[in-house]
């Protein structure tokens, strides 16, 4: 069984050390864990309660998903997807909102700490505050609960919201009689490098005291940290390493050999600005693979743009049949549903068509995929060496009908099978309950193909 992980990348600036060596680096290595079933999004909605400026969002999401892909996030691994691509969040948010306390939401900290500062300067308490800040922790649970994430690694100022999200998925539940949601639980890594910044306070955007991991290429790299800021011993008086910012970040980077050697030469008097030349060159080994890597995508948008477009149809077969549920469960049903005795609604017609989407993998193979008339991923076809044959089965698919589907579950996926041999797969869901809802919404999409 795996345990699904979200995290989210609020896209307002430009990503630097701090950010790889903190988040990005840990989060790309924690994907690679078998058990690990890894959602990475770009806080995208969550990034216009923070920024005004519609270029600085624009760039900053183009380079936070060009930053994660260049260090190696792979997207056949995890789900990589915008916030703002998935319209079932901004919906979640709104259920959520109905059953949300004002009470609850006046707790939260950053609310909180507006307030105290509005009142400090002698301010109404509300000067300033949108509703946008007032309601982020809506928006957060909705962004867990889509998905039913389990674990959130999250900072420690960061654990009220996910606190805050158990309440609202507890009232859910609780209101409207299911078990919807999964109660998510705060993953706390102590074990993350936290990373000084130019004047040894912590790297950060606010104190502007960044290192930047791409932009402004090796020259930029190495001027930055050359204007680290050092005590006053000179070349030949030993350097104390406990107070060191160039001994912290070059041990983020080099191995523990490379850090025993870089830490006794300073111990014996190396000058820091030699030590600073051996930081930028260690660091920039590290750097510059993924770099290349980077330049090739900003270069590239569309390219980012499909892998984006494809996580969010992975996202959504998630999404959309649990908001479809919620809508169901809150009386929000369609006028040409029948309600059956167990208080649920069997849908008799469809506005929207289900459709396939084919593609070309990296290595040649021909696939497609079927989406149901909501968005949603009900089946990813088997690889095909010809085209043709990948065209035969949707040609087939389309008049099958699906009283004639074969479907055999696998885990919290199932195979779609014909003449004896399963040809396409499904996303894997939540749980049976998610998963039996799925076969059921494939066969009405190849009863709605059909008979169109």
């Amino acid at each position: 069984m795996q345990t699904r992980v979200l995290t989210g990348i609020t896209t307002t600036g430009t990503p630097h050390l701090g950010n790889y060596v903190g988040a990005i680096r840990p989060a790309i290595a924690a994907s690679h864990d078998a058990g690990v079933d890894a959602f990475y999004f770009m806080a995208d909605y969550h990034a216009l309660i923070k920024s005004d400026q519609p270029a600085r969002i624009e760039r900053s999401r183009l380079e936070i998903a060009a930053t994660w892909l260049a260090c190696g996030l792979d997207p056949a691994r995890v789900t990589f997807y915008r916030q703002s691509d998935i319209p079932e969040i901004p919906e979640l948010t709104w259920l959520l909102t109905c059953v949300t306390s004002k009470g609850l939401l006046n707790r939260a900290h950053a609310y909180k700490a507006a307030v105290d500062r509005n009142v400090a300067e002698g301010e109404d308490s509300d000067a300033g505050i949108t509703a946008g800040l007032y309601m982020y922790p809506v928006l957060m649970a909705a962004d867990i609960l889509a998905f039913n994430a389990n674990k959130v690694p999250v900072g420690r100022d960061q654990i009220q919201h996910i606190e805050m999200a158990r309440d609202i998925a507890q009232r859910f539940n609780h209101l409207y009689g299911g078990t919807f949601f999964t109660l998510p639980e705060a993953l706390i890594e102590e074990q993350v490098a936290t990373l000084p910044g130019l004047d040894g306070r912590k790297m950060s955007k606010s104190y502007d005291n960044t290192i930047p991991l791409f932009e402004g290429g090796p020259k930029r790299l190495r001027e930055t940290i050359m204007r680290i800021v050092t005590d006053s011993r000179a070349p030949g008086e030993a350097k104390s390493l406990d107070d060191s910012a160039l001994f912290t970040l070059y041990q983020a980077f080099a191995s523990r050999a490379e850090t025993q050697v870089f830490g006794k030469a300073l111990e014996d008097g190396m000058g820091w600005g030699e030590a600073k030349e051996i930081l930028f060159e260690r660091v920039e080994d590290d750097v510059a693979p993924m770099r290349e890597r980077y330049d090739q995508l900003i270069a590239r948008p569309g390219d980012i743009e499909d892998i984006l477009v494809e996580g969010a149809a992975k996202a959504r077969s998630i999404a959309a049949p649990l908001v479809a549920q919620l809508r169901d469960a809150v009386g929000l049903r369609r006028m040409n549903t029948v309600a059956t005795p167990a208080g649920k609604a069997t849908v008799t017609k469809s506005d929207k068509m289900p459709r396939f989407a084919s593609f070309r993998e990296d290595d040649g193979a021909f696939r497609f995929r079927l989406f149901g008339g909501e968005g949603d991923e009900l089946l990813l076809s088997r690889k095909f060496a010809d085209p043709k044959q990948a065209g035969a089965l949707r040609q087939r698919l389309q008049t099958l009908g699906g009283g004639q589907a074969q479907l055999d579950a696998e885990g919290l996926a199932y195979h779609l099978v014909v003449d004896g041999e399963p040809v396409a797969i499904s996303p894997a869901y939540a749980d049976d309950t998610s998963r039996e809802a799925a076969m059921q919404a494939l066969r009405a999409a190849l009863d709605a193909l059909a008979a169109a």
